[in-house]
């Protein structure tokens, strides 16, 4: 069902050496001599200060849902020695370097997107504030359709990419038959034909670097620095595609064990390339001059237009 990437190894970019924000760890004793440790990210500007509130917000919705998978988000705020700097605090968690273990972390995951469906405004896709995958906002508003809300998500990254980046004549060229041709394609049958999709809360950024494994309890995997919304449960897993990442075919398969691929299940594959081309793109905006996520989202789109050139029938 599922094809592993044959993409080539590129270094896996870490938010944690960002130039957008800053990471700290607190410790406090306490009058009784006990000691507590807590996580602070420091960011500035007005850009800064709605990133970390959508942090904040991401993983209030995520803690309310499953408390256990995510730390415990406690505030955010602005600095009162300086209205410029930002933060937002939670509590710290010592982590492994060791990739999640496949079972209990997609058992978990998955109860995360199962458990929230009821629990989307409306029964919509979208979040109530905006969100950031590193220093890049997300479009969250609110659509009844997936079809369309991912195809707005697709634009703005692809708006932003090309404001920060500059143009690319060879990916103005596919973006028409994406638009017109591959996404109707692809998404559509998910809500016609009878078919519906129920909206799923999202971590929204679900690679290697944004799940931790707590020291000394291999069993305890905990997912952090999300940006949250309310998608296609499938959308987590197209961040898995890209080889980078270390969501290797396992963890695929251990996720399909709680939840099924959606109909048509024939078309998961190409529905996962084309969720990885958004993850892709974004990779492109947030590092400009890495030429190489761009040139992975342009084979994929490639392609998917080739292999859709009729579009929806």
């Amino acid at each position: 069902m599922f094809k592993e990437s044959g993409h080539r190894q590129i270094p896996a970019y870490s938010q944690e050496d960002s130039a957008w924000a800053r990471r700290l760890r607190l410790k406090v004793r306490h009058t009784d001599g006990s000691e507590e440790c807590y996580f602070i990210k420091v960011s500035v500007k007005l850009e800064g200060k709605e990133a970390l509130k959508g942090e904040f917000e991401s993983t209030l919705a995520i803690h309310n849902i499953n408390p256990s998978f995510c730390p415990k988000p406690i505030g955010w705020g602005t600095l009162k020695t300086d209205s410029n700097s930002h933060f937002y605090i939670c509590n710290f968690d010592n982590f492994t370097g060791d990739m999640p273990e496949p079972i209990s972390f997609c058992g978990k995951l998955a109860q995360l997107h199962l458990s929230s469906r009821p629990l989307s405004p409306n029964g919509q896709f979208g979040f109530h504030c905006k969100t950031y995958n590193g220093n890049l906002p997300q479009e969250n508003t609110w659509s009844d359709r997936w079809e369309l809300f991912f195809a707005d998500g697709l634009r703005d990254v692809l708006k932003i990419r090309l404001k920060r980046a500059g143009r690319s004549l060879e990916l103005e060229a596919l973006e028409p038959a994406l638009f017109d041709k591959v996404i109707p394609r692809l998404l559509r049958p998910l809500e016609s034909g009878g078919r519906q999709i129920q909206p799923s809360l999202v971590h929204g950024d679900l690679w290697y670097g944004n799940a931790g494994v707590v020291s000394g309890d291999v069993e305890k995997s905990i997912i952090y620095d999300p940006s949250s919304f309310w998608a296609h449960n499938e959308y987590e897993l197209g961040n898995w595609r890209p080889s980078r990442n270390k969501f290797a075919s396992i963890y695929f398969e251990e996720y399909f064990s709680h939840i099924a691929p959606s109909e048509p299940l024939e078309d998961f594959d190409d529905r996962n390339t084309l969720y990885s081309v958004k993850f892709n793109l974004q990779a492109a905006a947030i590092f400009p001059d890495n030429e190489e996520y761009l040139q992975m989202a342009m084979d994929d789109i490639k392609m998917l237009v080739a292999k859709y050139p009729q579009g929806y029938q």
